[in-house]
């Protein structure tokens, strides 16, 4: 990477570079230089006013520059990429020949790459661009037929493409745009080696599009060696914990973290809930017992089959499924409207995935609720995330002490009872809440009868 221009923008309180604020007069996609059928998709899908990244981004892109884009899944990379890659497509002649493809985009996860192939047939749906998706997990004879007569955009995970390559069904000859998205993720996934391998593979000659939700030692290297002279977009996740997201901490052994999720899960306010373990294990454990206890939910995690992920999913989003719950890796491309609340059953022991995790809330301009869990092992990962986010995390008193326990909670006057926690999701619900809460002190009623009996 020879050289970088910056580029950074100020959105929804977040901090960026005050040397480029023109972004902030763009109001509409029909000023970025799209064509027709793509602003007419767009309008179809309701968007109208692109996000900063798409709005620094596309008309870079729509000029041929390499990228280098900083931003996280929710920031509207997806669209940022995929609208002038189909315009570019469109105003080309080449076709690919049998078994290529004009555009590569890598994506780390089965779940990221479906998400991107359904962005693509909703902005493309005009225009005759044909594109496939290839993954792990599932039979590759549907893959290898699509393949074989040559495509436009090529959606791949890494080791699926590789697996392809190898037996001779795909090859990158033809590519003319190559997309890297969540570069992190790859590198986190063990992904990195095989990304070298496929990007050896493709012409010299070629635009590059490369976005990190952070930018790791190693990653950046990756970037420096694949990148020529790219703008480098940078929408900086930090502030977005701050503006539009209520976080609150509960102090809690670990065995008494399932009552308390149950509990707070009585609570017909949170009907659109994405929980987070740190484990698979953990996930299929705490999916199970919320299960048992008449809860709606489903794990989504790297050990399931593909099947299973997408059933989860499409519960999830057709609100069949109250509840997903998800690790890091599984959960990373889930963009799902709606979100109430985003709960970390674990806290995660990388700070920035604590932002990444409640960054599931509050889209699309709305509010959201983040609820943390921390036991005491628990302790100095609270305070990375804090140091991170730069603000302390309000402290939640639970009351419910005969199934919690709140020992060893620092003493706080931020600390409040439960009943004032989602102040922002009461209304069309206060109705629910007041049953709910009714039936809760019914049941301590019983149970200290039963006690005293």
């Amino acid at each position: 990477m020879t050289a970088t221009r910056q580029i950074c923008v100020h959105f929804n309180g977040c901090r960026f570079d005050a040397k480029d604020t023109q972004v902030l007069a763009i109001i509409k996609f029909t000023e970025l230089g799209l064509v027709e059928p793509l602003t007419h998709a767009l309008k179809e899908q309701n968007y109208t006013t692109p996000t900063p990244i798409q709005a620094k981004a596309i008309p870079q892109l729509l000029d041929n520059a390499d990228l280098l884009g900083i931003a996280q899944t929710g920031s509207g990379k997806t669209a940022a990429f995929v609208l002038p890659i189909v315009q570019h497509l469109t105003n080309g002649k080449l076709r690919p020949s049998a078994k290529g493809t004009l555009v590569l985009i890598l994506a780390p996860t089965r779940e990221l790459a479906l998400q991107i192939g359904v962005f693509v047939s909703a902005y493309a749906k005009n225009l005759p661009v044909r594109h496939t998706v290839i993954l792990g997990g599932v039979n590759q004879n549907r893959q290898v037929k699509a393949l074989s007569r040559g495509v436009d955009i090529l959606i791949a995970t890494p080791g699926r493409l590789l697996d392809l390559k190898e037996q001779g069904h795909v090859h990158l000859n033809d590519v003319e745009h190559l997309v890297l998205d969540e570069a992190d993720r790859m590198l986190d996934m063990g992904f990195i080696k095989d990304v070298r391998k496929i990007v050896r593979a493709t012409p010299d000659e070629r635009q590059t599009l490369f976005f990190s939700a952070t930018m790791p030692k190693e990653v950046a290297g990756l970037a420096d060696e694949i990148l020529h002279e790219p703008v480098r977009i940078d929408i900086t996740p930090k502030a977005i914990t701050a503006d539009r997201i209520e976080q609150h901490v509960y102090h809690v052994p670990a065995l008494k973290k399932g009552a308390l999720l149950k509990d707070l899960l009585s609570d017909n306010a949170l009907y659109r809930v994405i929980v987070f373990t740190r484990t698979k294990h953990r996930a299929n454990r705490v999916a199970k017992q919320l299960g048992q206890a008449r809860i709606e939910a489903a794990a989504i995690h790297g050990n399931k089959t593909q099947a299973a992920r997408q059933r989860a999913l499409d519960g999830f989003k057709a609100n069949r499924v109250r509840v997903l719950v998800a690790t890091d890796i599984a959960a990373r491309g889930i963009d799902v409207d709606g979100v109430t609340h985003v709960i970390n059953f674990d806290l995660p022991n990388e700070p920035e995935s604590y932002v990444h995790r409640i960054g599931r809330t509050a889209r699309a301009g709305s509010e959201g609720i983040a609820l943390s869990f921390c036991d005491s092992a628990e302790r100095d990962y609270l305070s990375g995330i804090e140091r991170l986010i730069k603000r302390s995390i309000d402290v939640v008193e639970h009351d419910r002490s005969d199934d919690v326990e709140n020992q060893g909670a620092p003493e706080t006057p931020q600390a409040r009872p439960l009943q004032r926690l989602h102040s922002k999701h009461q209304a069309g619900h206060n109705g629910k809440r007041k049953k709910n809460r009714n039936r809760r002190q019914n049941r301590n009623r019983n149970r200290n009868n039963v006690k005293a009996a």
